[in-house]
């Protein structure tokens, strides 16, 4: 009976340890009421998997691809440098900066989970002020190598 209680016990406490790891590390569009915390919505992301798609379907003068953090390029990407530095968001604005507001934009980092990245808010909140209506965020909730390499994805360097 008590090896019962102890197994049970057990049971739920790795239930819970692994139910807080899960949290930590998943994406906005996971836990809706992070979203009010960021400048996106659900609708603003794009994941790995379509957008991987549409760099294999798109020609890639219909969609403009910018790297806005310090990780590797993916297939496409334009490498914009991490945007919460002053050059590297002026590098943003001066790249954007002839396109139609309509444009196809998709920015990434991929530095780490959305909650610690230090360059998705700035660059995305800059291109909407800029009047982008076609803004959409890659939806790597944990790393580029995790959600993106891993799953042999393109990257610049293939």
């Amino acid at each position: 009976m008590k090896n019962k209680i102890l197994v049970a016990l057990c049971g739920i406490l790795i239930a819970l340890i692994s139910s807080t790891v899960t949290k930590a590390q998943t994406s906005p569009v996971a836990q809706p009421s992070l979203l009010e915390n960021y400048p996106w919505t659900s609708h603003d992301l794009i994941e790995p998997e379509t957008l991987a798609g549409m760099i294999k379907d798109t020609p890639a003068k219909l969609l403009l691809i910018l790297n806005i953090g310090a990780v590797e390029d993916i297939k496409g990407a334009k490498h914009i440098g991490a945007a919460n530095k002053a050059e590297y968001m002026a590098a943003l604005k001066n790249t954007v900066s002839t396109l139609p507001k309509n444009a196809s934009i998709v920015i990434y980092c991929g530095c780490c989970p959305f909650t610690k990245c230090p360059n998705v808010q700035p660059a995305f909140k800059e291109l909407k002020v800029m009047g982008f209506t076609n803004v959409r965020l890659l939806n790597l909730p944990v790393n580029l190598h995790t959600n993106w390499t891993s799953k042999g994805y393109p990257l610049a360097s293939n």
